[in-house]
């Protein structure tokens, strides 16, 4: 395993991400949530992961009860990392919380809490009045934001006084718009950008297409329009014959890509033991300067459809299959 380190911190490259531990619209089940998230969990410790990622959001404060199951008897070896969802989120609230998740996570302390959302109703300085609270008192180690555009982060930083040390926000070969500046500002400012969705929802795995369309939670995603998903064939065509030449998987190649990226870890989910240990394989993958600029040639020219025309047509999709 690869690892960055970023604000004294050491993380691994890959990391793991939890949002489908219980939730049940990811449709796994309860084998799923009472087993195989456990197993997935232990098989990401022993290959040298130790960023594993939650939210009090996921599955209504199941995922981190099964998060801290899973690594009970093995805290140490790994790097905590949840949210809070921005509900009302002034200083009482977020301290409250803090202290639910890190008990529902079985831990003394949260290595890193991130605010999921910015809120536009609420202050942001009371929310980080909150944090600095839950810092002082070590309940948390470091603050982070999840989803907050560049001023918001720095305005964070302003109001905690000290380092908000990541922003975890969604990156991939599919959608770029971390590079424009909130990247640059993590590379110049020793802080971490957390890709979540680094396989764009499975798009880059190049398992769907237009004859076999994704169910559940994909269904909702505008990648997965047919429309897209055929805008998104030379990007596909670039990681399969990339893939090729590496003896690789398509979403290896694209979470390759993504590490290239000074200051970037990715935090893919995973169905099972073995979609684990092949992100995690990821990690080791070296590209060639030259695949990576076929790669983010082909990203370049896929202009997905988005915005309230491409959600229409997912309503309409939905109608038409009585959903």
């Amino acid at each position: 395993m690869r690892y960055v380190e970023v604000g004294g911190v050491r993380l691994s490259a890959v990391g793991l991400g939890t949002w489908q531990f219980g939730s049940r619209e990811w449709g796994y089940g309860s084998d799923y949530a009472q087993k195989e998230a456990v197993a997935i969990t232990h098989r990401a410790l022993d290959l040298g992961i130790n960023l594993i990622d939650t939210a009090e959001i996921y599955a209504f404060g199941r995922s981190e009860r099964i998060v801290g199951q899973a690594i009970a008897e093995r805290r140490d070896e790994a790097f905590i990392a949840t949210k809070l969802f921005p509900l009302v989120p002034i200083a009482a609230v977020a301290e409250q919380r803090g202290v639910a998740s890190a008990q529902r996570l079985g831990v003394k302390w949260i290595d890193l809490y991130q605010v999921h959302w910015p809120n536009p109703v609420f202050s942001l300085s009371s929310t980080m009045r909150g944090m600095r609270a839950l810092l002082d008192t070590g309940v948390i180690r470091h603050a982070g934001v999840s989803n907050f555009p560049l001023q918001k982060w720095q305005q964070a930083q302003g109001s905690l006084g000290s380092p908000v040390l990541s922003n975890q926000v969604e990156y991939s070969l599919a959608v770029r718009g971390p590079e424009k500046d909130l990247i640059p500002w993590a590379q110049a400012n020793d802080r971490l950008i957390i890709a979540y969705s680094p396989l764009a929802q499975g798009l880059l795995s190049g398992r769907y297409d237009t004859d076999h369309p994704p169910g559940g939670v994909r269904a909702r995603n505008p990648l997965f329009l047919p429309e897209n998903m055929t805008r998104a064939s030379e990007l596909l065509g670039a990681l399969k014959a990339i893939a090729a030449e590496h003896d690789a998987k398509p979403a290896q190649v694209a979470l390759a890509w993504l590490l290239r990226r000074p200051n970037v870890v990715v935090i893919p989910g995973a169905s099972s033991v073995a979609q684990l240990e092949a992100n995690a394989a990821a990690a080791d993958l070296d590209l060639t300067d030259e695949e990576d600029r076929w790669l983010t040639d082909a990203s370049d020219r896929f202009q997905p459809k988005t915005g309230p025309a491409a959600y229409l047509d997912i309503a309409r999709a939905r109608i038409r299959l009585g959903a």
